[in-house]
């Protein structure tokens, strides 16, 4: 662990139901004063704790560094700010840069304004005391900005991650409706599944929940298959410290899974997209793929755990996606016994055609569609609900 007087505040971004799964995480890998937050959990920590957030944490979207909070009520007050910052600190002259923007009930309406808002202050300090600028690269700068404003409060970080989180490096083809590797890693952990037990999933779709099943199985922290991280090409950048912790994360790895792993879908072209992403994982050999229909695949002796994302109805007519979800409430009755099935839908109305009781119901979103995780238990002669 980091010495206390080393360390400063640090913000780890996630999606929304999945707060307390990352404090979870953070505290896993020795992060301190831990508050989640709104799609955010702030904690302490220092450059270990910082890389290693990167490194290990699954549903973490983007691990932030603030530099300054302060209240703004309109442009000037922001490019003030903005420009306040030695930004020498963090950039050269010769560098580049991009800026992300996200608002919320804020005096601004355009998300691109205020970042450009914030560029300007920035490349003006820098050419004010060096008499050259640095120049935008919104692909792959040398340094990603995160300006975050809600009401008249602002916050102002260093972003760590560079691309986002989700952007694990396996999955190059998305199929059909791609799920959030954040999202799916995080469905896994509400789930309780820890590599103990069976898992199917009988619409896989692109993979992304046996996959991300698999690594965790394996022990295999998600951005070990990532080429780069924003924080690398910080000024003070540590690589012995990373270069330490990635040996660790290697070392944690384990050889193969101990419980069956089964990948189920209709479309032989989703089972090879499948089976591709799996592949770049490094976890081919740990999933089970077959091509079949939900009604013909069979899964491994429960107990175990289903977790699948039906389609929720965007391409299917109202009969069809209600047919489908009572054909899924019968296959969980008949086939999945000692089971708990987890499934994500964004169609409640549709999902009523399962037929069974929930034991749990979870608020997420998928993208910008408000979901619900539903856990059916399904024990030997599981009742329908009313």
């Amino acid at each position: 662990m980091t010495k206390l007087a080393e360390t400063f505040p640090i913000v780890a971004k996630t999606l929304f139901g999945l707060e307390q799964v990352l404090a979870d995480e953070l505290r896993e890998i020795g992060a301190t004063d831990i508050v989640p937050g709104n799609r955010s959990v702030s904690f302490r920590g220092g450059k270990a704790e910082l890389y290693d957030a990167n490194l290990r944490c699954r549903t973490a979207t983007r691990i932030l560094r603030p530099l300054a909070t302060f209240r703004v009520r309109g442009a000037d007050q922001l490019y003030r700010h903005a420009a306040e910052i030695d930004w020498l600190h963090y950039l050269s002259p010769t560098d580049t840069l991009a800026v992300d923007a996200v608002i919320a009930n804020a005096p601004f309406d355009n998300s691109m304004f205020v970042a450009q808002k914030t560029k300007d202050a920035i490349v003006d300090r820098i050419r004010n005391a060096t008499g050259r600028r640095p120049s935008v690269d919104t692909r792959n700068p040398d340094l990603r900005l995160n300006i975050h404003i809600v009401g008249s409060e602002a916050s102002l970080a260093l972003d760590s991650s560079g691309d986002p989180l989700s952007r694990r490096g396996y999955r190059q083809g998305g199929g059909r409706a791609p799920l959030s590797e954040v999202l799916a890693a995080g469905i896994l952990a509400l789930s309780g599944w820890k590599g103990d037990c069976p898992l199917v999933d009988p619409m896989c779709g692109s993979g992304t929940f046996v996959i991300e099943a698999a690594m965790i199985a394996r022990g295999i922290a998600p951005g070990l298959i990532r080429p780069k991280f924003g924080f690398m090409k910080w000024k003070d950048y540590d690589s012995v410290i990373f270069k330490d912790l990635l040996s660790r994360a290697r070392k944690r790895r384990r050889v193969s899974t101990s419980v069956p792993i089964v990948a189920g879908d209709i479309d032989r072209r989703q089972i090879g997209l499948s089976r591709a992403n799996a592949e770049r994982a490094g976890v081919k050999g740990d999933i089970r793929f077959e091509t079949k229909p939900l009604t013909e695949l069979q899964p491994p002796t429960g107990p175990g755990t289903v977790v699948t994302n039906p389609p929720y109805g965007e391409r299917l007519s109202g009969d069809r996606i209600e047919s489908l979800y009572h054909e899924i409430g019968d296959r969980l009755k008949q086939a999945y016994e000692g089971y708990d099935a987890f499934i994500l839908t964004g169609n409640l109305e549709a999902a009523k055609k399962i037929g069974l009781r929930t034991s749990r119901r979870i608020q997420l979103y998928n993208g910008p569609i408000e979901c619900r995780l539903l856990k059916f238990e399904l024990y030997r002669g599981s009742r329908k609900h009313d």
